[in-house]
């Protein structure tokens, strides 16, 4: 079961990823009419902010954008940084909007910070239970309810994150489709092409969540599932 549930969402996830980057491509090669790059309408979006303590850097690879709290950057891939589309434009103001969110204490944005530590100390706590339990079974010596309550508390946790993600991700879009819209950055046409984009961007997240929530009741089944 827990192969199907792997195979079934690893198909979707790899169906929603190859659609973004269909999407991305064919949108990229639409050129800006406002003609101004993702770093200057991450720039330009910032200082609408009030923002100025946010560096926009170019990083390696593709589709690799990301705001970091930690440093406070904006960090675009090069398609991004450079490119003058309606693509590029969604992207650089979809992860400026993670940056206004953090600077004005969006509250999911603080929940799912504080639960970065609880997330990776479940990961690890999950890969060694389960690593152990293909070896002779639950070699670690717990009672098997017992391993139940750490294999379900663990990915319970996961599957939070991942759903406290959701909100975070569509209010950084909502930010950017709005922004973009006020401030003239894109023609209505090419505002379609960002929400479009935006929108398939989103739904990578919700594959991830719909996937974490069917493989935590699968555990409570497994663990639970004889109880009257």
């Amino acid at each position: 079961m827990i192969i199907l549930i792997f195979i079934v969402f690893a198909a979707l996830g790899f169906i929603v990823s190859n659609r973004l980057k269909s999407k991305f491509k064919k949108y990229s090669q639409i050129s800006l009419k406002a003609n101004l790059s993702g770093k200057e309408i991450a720039e330009l979006m910032l200082a609408d902010s009030g923002i100025y303590n946010v560096q926009v850097l170019s990083v390696e690879g593709q589709l690799t954008d990301h705001y970091n709290p930690m440093n406070k950057t904006v960090n675009l891939s090069p398609d991004v940084y450079y490119g003058r589309s309606a693509a590029a434009a969604a992207v650089a103001a979809h992860e400026c909007g993670h940056a206004i969110q953090h600077a004005r204490s969006y509250p999911w944005l603080n929940f799912r910070s504080a639960m970065v530590p609880m997330q990776n100390a479940s990961a690890k706590i999950l890969n060694i239970v389960l690593i152990a339990s293909l070896f002779g079974g639950f070699a670690l010596g717990l009672p098997y309810e017992f391993v139940g309550y750490i294999v379900v508390g663990s990915y319970g946790i996961m599957t939070l994150f991942t759903l406290v993600t959701l909100p975070v991700e569509f209010d950084a879009s909502a930010r950017a489709l709005a922004w973009v819209k006020e401030r003239n950055v894109v023609t209505p046409d090419e505002y379609a092409m960002s929400k479009d984009a935006l929108k398939w961007a989103a739904m990578t997240y919700v594959v991830a969540a719909m996937a974490a929530l069917v493989t935590l009741a699968y555990y409570i089944m497994v663990f639970f599932g004889n109880r009257d």
